[in-house]
């Protein structure tokens, strides 16, 4: 992994911090391929936008003394209101960086949700934090769910997060103009970019071909294991057929939490209800899927009011601890945050993950003082304008 320095990292205030530093360290392609969203990428300032357009009404003069961030997500007690998000080929962009993100996630007691498109298998990142949590495109084959349920459960996961809103890929334009494909495939001006940052090239690229040979999905089905290189790879993704009867039995075979993920509508939380979730993700996907989509802050509200007991989390857009205050005031239960913690990795491994971890937790600390609240259940009495 990339040697960054204590002072270094010292220098880091913030998650922003991050993605600065990590575009200076990672080839032009697989940079694009992490920061980048679908078409025009407007989504992605749009999140922000509107995260920036709210603003909480603090209260004075309360005993803040014994603040608590502390929260209950599916049975289980966690230190922070925040979780890091799966993030598909995240060993491709940092060297084992699943693995880095779940050891530095079960440190600091907060969730960590691996992704099916990861090239780190279940049952080892099972081992590095048991009992965490799983994002999965399933394929509308009851024999598949069936087996790539029992999958999860045997490795030990207690969540099944439901990527539900890939019906087909989204259209990655920048992708293409920096030079990233999937299945991957080698050209000349590639080739020329990881030559210009040695550092990535020796200390991920070629560490991670030593370690697991050619990489591989290792997570999209219960058998299957496609190579990035492979024409297979053409079908991680969702599917166009996957419908609510799917999800159904997905239900009915899981027997820990069931999470739907990427519910922007509130028509689609009730049905999300209605089939027995424990939880859902108001989620645009970070921008990486539709363009013209709300940004869920958008909707949070509307979506909380059709959950009934679901536990209601929130991703796209959040970098800073007073986003995720905002979340909790609007009604989330608890946030994902992807991008800025595998730019960590990518700089530092376990080590600068922990750092921006801290840095959250921190600013969340702080956050909750200057609101006037001790608890993060409390923000949801805080007044926005």
């Amino acid at each position: 992994m990339p040697g960054i320095s204590s002072a270094s990292l010292k220098q880091i205030l913030n998650l922003n911090d991050f993605e600065a530093q990590a575009r200076k360290h990672l080839p032009k392609a697989i940079f694009g391929y992490v920061q980048g969203g679908a078409d025009d990428g407007t989504i992605i300032s749009h999140n922000r936008d509107v995260l920036n357009h709210i603003r909480l009404i603090p209260r004075i003069l309360r005993d803040v003394s014994a603040c608590s961030q502390e929260v209950t997500l599916f049975g289980q007690r966690f230190a922070s209101p925040f979780m890091i998000a799966p993030m598909g080929a995240s060993a491709v962009v940092a060297h084992d960086a699943d693995n880095a993100m779940a050891k530095a996630a079960r440190a600091a007691r907060i969730p960590y949700i691996l992704s099916a498109n990861a090239i780190t298998p279940i049952e080892e990142i099972g081992q590095s934090y048991p009992g965490c949590w799983f994002a999965g495109y399933q394929k509308p084959d009851e024999s598949n769910i069936e087996r790539m349920v029992k999958r999860v459960a045997d490795a030990g996961f207690t969540a099944y997060f439901l990527t539900a809103d890939v019906a087909v890929g989204s259209n990655r334009e920048n992708n293409k103009r920096n030079g990233y494909t999937m299945p991957f495939r080698p050209t000349a001006r590639l080739a020329f970019d990881i030559a210009r940052h040695p550092s990535w090239l020796y200390r991920t690229g070629l560490k991670t071909v030593c370690q697991r040979g050619v990489p591989r999905i290792s997570n999209i089905d219960p058998v299957d294991r496609p190579s990035i290189f492979s024409r297979e790879i053409d079908a991680v993704t969702g599917y166009a057929s996957f419908s609510w009867k799917h999800a159904e039995m997905i239900r009915r075979d899981w027997k820990g939490a069931l999470i739907i993920k990427g519910v922007l509508s509130p028509e689609d939380a009730k049905l999300a209800r209605e089939l027995g979730a424990d939880g859902i993700v108001v989620s645009n996907h970070g921008g990486r899927q539709l363009d013209c989509a709300v940004s869920p802050m958008e909707v949070l509200s509307a979506i909380k009011a059709e959950s009934g007991s679901m536990t209601v989390l929130v991703d796209s857009g959040f970098r800073r601890g007073t986003d995720i205050v905002k979340g909790l005031a609007s009604g989330a239960d608890a946030v994902l945050i992807g991008r800025p913690f595998l730019y960590a990795a990518a700089l530092g491994g376990e080590k600068a993950i922990t750092h921006a971890i801290g840095l959250l937790q921190r600013e969340i600390h702080i956050d909750q003082c200057l609101l006037g609240v001790e608890t993060c259940d409390a923000l949801k009495e805080i007044a926005q304008v």
